[in-house]
């Protein structure tokens, strides 16, 4: 069964390895917006256009009041590769037991060239200070979507 979380519902607690050695947790984040994006692979087309879109934006999320967290459930080294080749200063959440792309709605079946497979379905969750989902992108377009979210951040700030 498919969660399908919607805006007013409370953030699924998370705590998965980051990039760095690290560890995120949702309760980092408290008394501050989220914007949790879950993207398929490091360093493809798609998922390099859109960290390098929220990177370029970080400022403007920062001054917005928000955070930025990628997830996948690429490793540990892989997001330490790919951050570090694309100068990434946000963190990346390596969901490699797949718990958090499940508890989001974003492990989904795909088709590609008439094979079905699961993955990850590219989406993004705005998530204010209390833990509560103010805004959800699924199917994401990545031309744009930063900035959506941005505006949208900043409506929350407001």
């Amino acid at each position: 069964m498919t969660v399908s979380l919607k805006v007013g519902d409370p953030a699924p607690a998370f705590d998965m390895a980051a990039s760095a050695g690290g560890r995120v947790a949702l309760g980092d984040f408290k008394g501050k917006s989220l914007v949790l994006y879950f993207y398929p692979k490091d360093d493809t087309s798609g998922c390099t256009t859109e960290a390098k879109a929220f990177e370029d934006a970080a400022a403007d999320f920062a001054a917005a009041g928000a955070a930025i967290l990628g997830v996948s459930k690429d490793s540990v080294a892989s997001h330490d590769k790919f951050k570090a080749k694309y100068g990434l200063n946000f963190p990346l959440g390596s969901d490699s037991d797949g718990g958090v792309v499940e508890a989001y709605g974003v492990w989904v079946e795909k088709s590609l060239y008439g094979r079905k497979y699961m993955g990850i379905e590219r989406a993004t969750f705005l998530i204010d200070g209390d833990g509560v989902i103010r805004s959800v992108w699924r199917k994401v377009k990545v031309a744009g979507h930063a900035s959506i979210v941005l505006a949208a951040a900043k409506a929350l700030k407001d």
